[in-house]
Formats: C-alpha cells, structure tokens, sequence
C-alpha cells in the first residue's frame, strides 16, 4: 500500500520527464532530418529509425538508472569517477545546449510565420517569452510537465493525421525496416545523436531528482520511464517517416528550403501546411523549455548560488538565446560544429555514468545489471569511432 501511495505521488513527476526528455529530442531539426533522410533513403530508412530505437533505450536506461540510484546529477557522477571530468562536461552541454537553443528558438519563430504571417524576429520574440513564462511561477516543475506533456500529445496527434493523409506504403516500410536495401551510417549516428546526445541524455534523470525521485526503490518506474520516453520519440519519428514517405512515393515535390513543411502541405494542401506551423512551434518551444532547463542544470555543481537563482538564470539564458537569434539569425556554422560536439558528448559522458556504476561512493549498494553495462560499452565504442571518424572528415580531411 505504501509503494503504490508514492507512486500516485510522483505519478505526475515521472510523466513530466518522459514528455521532457522525449519532447525534447522532437525539435525543429528533428522534423527536417526525419525528411531529408527518408527522401535519401526511402523505406530503408525504418531500418536506421529501429536500430536507433534500440541504442536509445539502451543509453537511457543505462542513464536514468543510475541517476537514480545514486541520487547525483550527470556532473557530479563525473566528478567523482574523475576530478574535474563532470565540469568537463558540463561546460561542453552548456555550450551545446546555448546555440541549440538558438535553433530551437528558430523553429517556433518559423511556426509563428506559417500561422499567422509574423516576421521572424517577431515570431522569435513572441515564442522566447512564451517559453520562459514557464519559469516565473512557483510550482516550475508542475507547470513545465504539463506544458511539455500537453504540446506532446497534440504534436503526434496531429502528425498522425498527416500520415494517414499521405498514405504511405506501410507494407514496404515494414519489411524495409527489417531488410533494409541500404544503410546510412550518418543517418544513424544523426538520430542517436538528436536523440539522446548532449543535455538529452540527461534531461529525464535530472528532472526526477528535481522531482526527489531518488534510491534504489524507484529504479524499476525509472526503468519503464526511460523505455516508454523513447518510444514516446520512436513513435514520432515512424509517424513522420510514413508522411514523409507517402508524399515521396506519390512524386510530390519536396522543397528542399523546408522540407517538412513540403510533406505537410502536400499531404493535407493548406491545412497540412497549418498544421505544420502547429507541430514546429510546438517543437521548437518545448525544445527551448527543456534544453534551458536542463543546460543550466549543469551549472549547479559549479555554485550553490544557481540552485537559488535556478529559474532566473533559465529566463536568462531564454532571452540570450532569443536575443543571438534576433539580430544574427540562425548560425548554421555554429550548429555543424556543436553538433560534433554533441557527438563526442555522448560516449564522453555514459562512460562516465557507466564507471560511476561500479563506484560505492556513486551508487552504494546497487548493483548495475552486467548486460547493461556491455551494452553501454558497445554504444559508447559504436559512438566514440564515428564522432571521431565525423570530426576528421568535416575538419581534418
């Protein structure tokens, strides 16, 4: 009776860092990427859609799990596997998660002009204050969970209506995805990077500790948590990959400025085009939501001051990311090269929280699963070779 009584009492918190981790990874530049890489691949790219599903699952039970039972945030796991090494992190996430944020903001201007015809400066200032509105109130936590879980649902919904609209070959996406005619590397590395790199890996385990979901009782919800955040995010992801699929198939053009807008509007004519400024705005708000949130988690080992000033130096870094956007624009540049950052982001940091398993002054009694822990490995090598493999193509070669 008394587990169940603290379950319904963070039945709430636990839904909040599903939608937050997997709304999260939904943002504007998931949208493009799902488009562009299904027009590259066609039906093989459920294939790529699958394995990423699998490495997914497999870093953030990996992630959350231990978090959990440690009761430490990603940086100070970090930390205490290696003196400085969480620091190391944390101002590489904080880095990533700045001009992400810049392109987050970027998408919910461009959903405010399909709406409503607002220039972009206008749609950017009018989302950045949307969002860090969340972060005026008392009860943040509460608020954040409903916002982000709410805009969620109304994103896949409508998503799936626009599916249904493009009538894709579900039949070939099927046997694709299992026996696929290609295989892109960098469209899965792009995925599991987008995914779960950077601040998303730990977005969901730190808004449980946020929550005082912690110890060794909560790791099993943790478990399912995690699982069904990704699935939340696969589900997404198979859903835009059939409309984008369908539209392909039946020879619409596909403009290659914008290329999700293209698969909308072709699927559904000026509604599907509506609609779309609907599911990116919503991306790219709740995106702003919890990359903010969860950057300037990182910042908390570094001063007691930023627990205090926790939702004033969010609203800051809201309106400095708004503010770059406003009068530079989206800097493309920067996002090639944070983005390989973000890729080495990931194996840097799971080999941390993988270690961190193994130390009694990280975990205590828990013992981490041995299957869980080589597959980690395993991501943590597929990971590591391919970033460094990216980094020396884009800027050595």
């Amino acid at each position: 009776m008394g587990e169940s009584k603290v379950e319904n009492r963070f039945k709430g918190s636990y839904l909040g860092a599903i939608f937050l981790m997997a709304i999260t990874a939904i943002g504007p530049g998931f949208l493009m990427q799902t488009t562009v890489f299904t027009q590259k691949t066609g039906a093989s790219f459920g294939f790529v859609i699958l394995a990423s599903l699998v490495i997914d699952i497999l870093v953030q039970i990996n992630v959350w799990r231990i978090i959990v039972a440690s009761g430490m945030r990603g940086q100070e796991i970090g930390n205490t596997v290696l003196p400085g090494l969480g620091y190391f992190i944390s101002i590489l996430i904080v880095m990533g998660g700045l001009c992400f944020n810049i392109g987050n903001i970027a998408g919910a201007s461009l959903g405010l002009n399909v709406l409503f015809g607002t220039s972009i400066e206008a749609g950017a200032i009018i989302s950045g204050i949307i969002a860090l509105s969340i972060f005026c109130f008392k009860q943040i936590g509460k608020i954040m969970d409903s916002f982000v879980s709410s805009f969620g649902i109304v994103r896949i919904l409508l998503a799936v209506f626009v599916a249904i609209a493009a009538m894709p070959p579900v039949g070939e996406a099927v046997v694709k995805s299992f026996v696929p005619d290609q295989i892109d590397i960098v469209a899965l590395i792009t995925l599991i990077g987008g995914s779960v790199g950077g601040y998303i890996t730990f977005s969901g385990g730190h808004r449980l500790l946020d929550a005082g979901i912690k110890g060794l009782k909560f790791i099993p919800q943790a478990t399912r948590s995690a699982i069904s955040g990704i699935l939340i995010t696969g589900v997404m992801r198979v859903v835009l990959f059939l409309g984008a699929l369908g539209v392909i198939v039946h020879g619409h053009f596909i403009d290659p400025a914008n290329p999700a807008a293209s698969v909308f509007q072709a699927a559904a004519g000026n509604i599907g085009y509506k609609l779309f400024g609907i599911v990116i705005w919503s991306a790219g708000t709740t995106s702003v939501i919890g990359c903010a949130y969860t950057s300037v988690s990182f910042l908390k080992s570094f001063s007691k001051k930023v627990d205090e000033y926790y939702s004033k130096i969010i609203i800051g870094f809201i309106i400095f990311s708004t503010i770059v956007f406003v009068m530079v624009g989206q800097p493309v540049k920067v996002l090639v090269v944070v983005g390989t950052i973000n890729g080495f982001i990931l194996p840097l940091a799971l080999a941390s929280i993988l270690v961190g398993a193994y130390n009694k002054k990280v975990v205590g009694e828990y013992k981490h699963p041995m299957w869980m822990t080589v597959s980690g490995v395993l991501v943590v090598a597929i990971m590591g070779y391919m970033s460094v493999r990216t980094f020396i193509n884009q800027f050595l070669m």
